[in-house]
């Protein structure tokens, strides 16, 4: 082997003062001392030796050295590793020597890269899972896959060094070794290259077909790019958010991937445009709301694409990888637009590496922990299943979502429509119907996502109840059901009493401390609040409630059968010759509406005496009245509106038809032109047909039947029922 010349060592020189400058800002003298010592070896062992074109050997490995720094994050061990790669098989130096000098780790790596590189690759088929298994079970330290894919990466830059039986071999390692690695581990822009080159050798005519095509119409594209990025610019500007954008034409490997996928040509593959908006001194703690306020303001401007949001600043790719993508639509145009920070920028462009030195600046994250991590990705076959567990330490525990003004609020995941109701305010959350999400109507209940647009639907006759301690998952919801719940089990306790005191007087009995104590007793009930509130409720018997207190109090002779008597006697005292007015001017008769047939102003009514002197409004031909009538015909009394309500019920519509495009628009815009509020409203498709259930607000009969017959005449409508 021929020496360096004078000139030559000093090229060498040169290359390696100007890399060791670079590494200056992420490694300490130790660290490059090392590399140092490294270094110094090699240009000793390889002296004089030439790459196929001709040339220097050392200064590929410098190369080398600076893709695994500055482009991928790596530190001294894989640079020195890269230095010291096949060392052992080209000269004289031992592994005991490397161990000696270098340590075992080191040692180690070298010794990989040797079991690696002398695999029979042709006894081995690319495309299997064994190969990559084969790698890894070679090698002790990942670090040496790494290594692999840098030199990789080296020869398809530098074509001219490397045989043609070599290259196809190296292409074919690249195929299916290092693009999926690359991937896994986020090293994007690797990635990237490596498709770019596949594909300029396999489908080299296609490339350049391609290639001239966006050159063609590059004007064009900037034309369009620089009217598509001034509002975003200005309202940035004006919002004084400091970012700065940057776009391109998305590789024509990805395009010609999207063109075989969908089986269209160039011309009809609209989304190849990628705009990343970077925000600039962005806190660690502010990053994702600073990135949802972006997307805000992106998707103000342009209509986004619902389907195309990809959200990985709330659950990160297994690599670290943290973006906010959304694609919208400009003119005739789809483009991506991605949102991040300068963090997420670096992490993006350098990968898992990157990731971990920023999790290690706030934890003592060792490199050791990651290459564990990255051993462990690439080991598992069940990629997705892995993901979800190696990403769960990663996932963010909250969500940001946006009112319809696109104002930005965050919950916690898996909140609901109810929990957003009560975070924008206390009265919108215990009136609170469903929502509006997205364009598309949702039930209290439904779990919300990051960049949800939620629109708030309220009724007035809506109020907090029990079962939504089940749906809410905020403890600001809970405590504001909960106090609801227990002011209104105060109110149903005070009539409670006094019904109860009613009844005490109309048996003769006098009340004392000591009945209510014995009651309690009786009925395992711990206060007199929650005695009376069950008998507001009706959840107590009042005859076995009659008979336990005359029990014990021996010296009253009333009859049991009485009870029902001085009931409707009690209530006849309301009524006019037998008959009950209701109505707004009613309020101090205690009744409600049976939920069974809802009645609206105009029907015929009949009322039901209950146990605790309250009475339930039917509708004549409801059939739970007429089963009522059979059984206690005593305690029906008839029932009229007053003439002055005002007041609307709940009425429940089913509504069947043909599933055309329009239709649910029409019927919505019938209901809107009659002042008719909608409670809820539940669609199902079944093939070409649809059933909608419609839970509205009435206020008179007129009005349901003006509504019914406008449903009927509506082309595709059906059926209209009302549900009893």
């Amino acid at each position: 082997m021929v020496g360096y010349t004078d000139k030559e060592r000093e090229i060498i020189e040169v290359a390696f003062d100007v890399f060791v400058r670079s590494v200056g800002k992420v490694m300490d003298s130790e660290q490059i001392g090392y590399i140092v010592k490294a270094y110094r070896l090699a240009l000793d062992k390889y002296d004089g030796k030439k790459t196929l074109s001709g040339g220097l050997y050392v200064l590929s490995l410098i190369e080398m050295a600076d893709i695994a720094v500055n482009e991928i994050g790596l530190r001294s061990k894989t640079v020195v590793g890269i230095f010291l790669h096949g060392i052992v098989l080209e000269s004289d130096v031992t592994m005991e020597f490397i161990k000696e000098h270098f340590g075992e780790r080191t040692a180690m790596i070298v010794e990989g890269y040797d079991k690696i590189s002398s695999i029979q690759t042709n006894k081995v088929s690319f495309q299997s899972e064994q190969f990559r298994r084969l790698y890894l079970s070679l090698i002790d330290d990942i670090r040496v896959l790494l290594i692999k894919i840098i030199c990789l990466l080296y020869d398809i830059r530098h074509r001219d060094d490397v045989d043609y039986k070599q290259f196809k071999t190296d292409l074919k390692e690249v195929k299916y070794l290092c693009i999926p690695i690359a991937h896994r581990l986020g090293l994007y822009e690797i990635k990237k290259e490596f498709e770019e080159k596949v594909m300029v050798y396999e489908y080299p005519v296609e490339y350049e077909e391609i290639k001239n095509k966006i050159r063609v119409s590059s004007t064009e594209q900037e034309r369009l790019m620089e009217n598509f990025l001034a509002p975003i610019r200005k309202t940035l500007h004006d919002e004084h958010i400091d970012c700065y954008i940057k776009w391109r034409t998305k590789s024509v490997s990805s395009i010609y991937e999207k063109m075989k996928t969908n089986n269209l040509p160039f011309e009809q593959i609209f989304d190849i445009f990628a705009v990343r908006i970077i925000i600039k001194n962005s806190k660690l703690s502010e990053e994702k709301t600073d990135c949802w306020r972006v997307y805000s303001i992106v998707t103000n401007i342009y209509q986004p694409n619902p389907k195309r949001l990809r959200d990985w600043i709330t659950t990160p790719k297994v690599s670290g990888y943290e973006s906010l993508h959304t694609t919208v639509r400009a003119d005739k145009n789809w483009i991506e637009v991605q949102i991040r920070t300068e963090r997420m920028d670096e992490i993006a462009e350098k990968g898992s590496a990157a990731h971990w030195q920023y999790k290690g600046r706030n934890k003592k994250q060792t490199t050791d922990e990651w290459l564990n991590q990255v051993r462990e990705i690439l080991e598992s076959p069940q990629y997705g299943k892995l993901d979800d567990r190696l990403s769960s330490s990663c996932k963010s525990d909250k969500i940001y979502v946006f009112t319809p003004n696109g104002d930005l609020k965050q919950l916690p995941l898996g909140a609901t429509v109810l929990d957003f109701a009560f975070d924008i305010h206390t009265q919108i959350g215990s009136c609170c119907s469903g929502a509006n999400v997205n364009g598309k109507l949702q039930p209290i209940r439904y779990e919300l996502h990051s960049g949800d647009r939620v629109e708030i639907l309220t009724n007035k006759k809506q109020s907090p109840k029990a079962d939504w301690l089940n749906v809410v998952t905020t403890d600001k919801a809970k405590n504001r059901i909960k106090r609801y719940l227990k002011d209104q089990e105060m109110k149903e306790a005070e009539l409670g009493s006094a019904l109860f005191y009613r009844r005490l007087k109309n048996w003769k009995i006098t009340y004392t401390d000591r009945l209510l104590s014995e009651i309690l007793k009786e009925y395992n009930l711990s206060s007199g609040i929650e005695f009376y509130h069950l008998i507001a409720t009706e959840k107590i018997d009042i005859v076995r409630l009659k008979e336990f207190i005359l029990s014990i109090n021996e010296d009253k002779d009333i009859k049991s059968d009485k009870v029902d008597n001085d009931v409707v006697k009690d209530k006849n005292t309301h009524s006019h010759e037998g008959e009950v007015c209701i109505g707004n001017n009613m309020n101090d008769l205690a009744y409600k509406v049976a939920r069974c047939c809802n009645p609206i102003p105009g029907e015929k009514l009949l009322g039901f005496i209950s146990i605790n002197g309250g009475v339930t409004i039917h509708r004549a031909n409801c059939n739970n009245i007429k089963a009522l009538m059979k059984n206690y015909p005593y305690r029906i009394i008839d029932v009229k509106w007053n003439g002055e309500t005002t007041t609307a019920s709940d009425v429940v519509l089913n509504v069947i038809g043909d599933n055309e495009l329009g239709l649910l628009g029409a019927i919505s815009n019938v209901i809107k032109e009659l002042h008719i509020n909608i409670v809820n409203a539940n669609f199902e498709t079944k093939g070409s047909r649809f059933v909608g259930k419609l839970i509205l607000q009435i206020a008179n009969t007129n009005q349901l039947d003006l509504l019914m017959k406008r449903l009927k005449l509506l082309e595709g409508v059906s059926e209209v029922q009302r549900v009893s």
